[in-house]
């Protein structure tokens, strides 16, 4: 039996004038999707469990089967894992944007999408040039880095109240910055980095260019290295995970899956949907199980860009969704189950901790009566699984 996961990451939304009062599932063209739910079943999925910020690594340890609750301490260990970088017990990480500031306002959580290249450069000089010893930049993909910091109390940093960069996109961030009793330290870094980063080659040439800047780091989701218990003695499954985005690929690391590079794969709009269909397939050779992430819906809801969204949706279907459907079409033992890891409305351009809709098809699943699959239609079913671990153990017949 193959169990097939397929996350567009941020994917669920609000019905919108624009789209004729449908949400960007509804108003795009899915019609593999549908052939799911006319064949399958759908419902929703409280990914998010309560009193938890809604952040990618809280809906991806719940899609993947665990308790974030449990398991979770921080979404910069996360990313870690999967960069290789080895935690010790006296150490703190935290994810460090580049982003630019403009004035007293937050520009762009991502520095204009900045390229990996240019972002390696600006993070060698910082550690070039700030001086701190227990202080140490990690290069990650284009705006997405680390920061790990030896410290004497970790709890009083793990403690400090940082904000997502993306929440508070063209506010003000003063109040946003980080607060408690180890702020102040984070804060003289944080300056510190941006008279090295306004002075560099790089940022002046992308302002010449009316690029944005990456004139500064962001520093947040700190924590400490976590501990999940592998997948495969939890489900009985051999994994394997893909993903262009380094926390995801990090829990799939912790969790003991086989991570898959996919040449092409970049977290954003310009990602190659039919590559990472190909080495899923690939995977499903020696593997029971493939976790397929894509991250240019959210990247789209936190833009704002309505058409870039629908698009994204419609990628997936037709180039991941229809690619695996159609090579599967003569294999009964399988199941594939799509599903947001939370919303990312583009009325809000950040993420929401509303219930998000699944639809399964395949070996064992009964038709619902559903005619489409979107976010309407998986709350007219009546199903709800309070859970990411009850819905995998119902997906992979842990239980049953």
């Amino acid at each position: 039996m193959k169990f097939i996961v397929i996350v567009p990451d941020g994917m669920a939304d609000e019905p919108m004038a624009e789209l004729n009062h449908q949400t960007p599932l509804q108003a795009a063209n899915t019609t593999n999707m549908d052939f799911m739910a006319k064949n399958g079943t759908q419902g929703l999925l409280c990914s998010i469990p309560k009193g938890m910020h809604p952040g990618s690594e809280i809906g991806n340890l719940s899609l993947l089967g665990y308790r974030p609750e449990l398991n979770f301490t921080g979404r910069a260990p996360l990313e870690a894992a999967s960069m290789g970088i080895d935690l010790k017990d006296d150490e703190v990480v935290f994810r460090c944007n580049l982003v630019t500031l403009d004035g007293t306002a937050l520009k762009d959580y991502s520095a204009g999408h900045i390229p990996s290249f240019e972002a390696a450069q600006l993070i060698d000089a910082l550690n070039e040039t700030i001086p701190d010893k227990e202080v140490r930049f990690f290069a990650g993909k284009s705006y997405r880095h680390l920061m790990v910091m030896k410290v004497r109390n970790v709890k009083e940093f793990t403690s400090i109240k940082c904000w997502p960069p993306h929440d508070i996109m063209g506010k003000p961030f003063a109040k946003h910055l980080p607060q408690g009793k180890q702020a102040p330290m984070l804060l003289r870094l944080m300056e510190a980095a941006q008279r090295v980063l306004e002075e560099h080659s790089i940022n002046r040439v992308r302002v010449d260019l009316g690029e944005n800047p990456a004139n500064s780091i962001w520093l947040w989701g700190q924590g400490t290295k976590p501990r999940l218990e592998p997948f495969q003695e939890k489900f009985n499954l051999r994994g394997a995970i893909i993903s262009a985005v380094d926390l995801v690929n990090g829990i799939g690391k912790l969790a003991g899956l086989d991570v898959i590079h996919v040449p092409g794969a970049t977290g954003y709009y310009d990602t190659d949907y039919r590559a990472k269909a190909d080495y899923a397939i690939e995977a499903l050779r020696d593997h029971d199980f493939v976790f397929i992430h894509v991250e240019s819906p959210d990247e789209a809801g936190h833009n704002g860009d309505t058409a870039e969204k629908v698009r994204a949706i419609e990628r997936i279907d037709q180039d991941i969704i229809g690619t695996i459907l159609n090579h599967f079409s003569n294999h009964s033992d399988m199941r594939i189950i799509v599903m947001p890891d939370h919303p990312t409305p583009l009325r809000l351009r950040t993420h929401t901790a509303n219930p998000v809709p699944f639809v399964i098809y395949g070996k064992g699943i009964a038709s619902d009566g559903s005619i489409e699959y979107n976010e309407a239609s998986a709350k007219e079913s009546g199903t709800l699984f309070m859970s990411g671990e009850e819905l995998m153990n119902h997906f992979t017949n842990k239980y049953l």
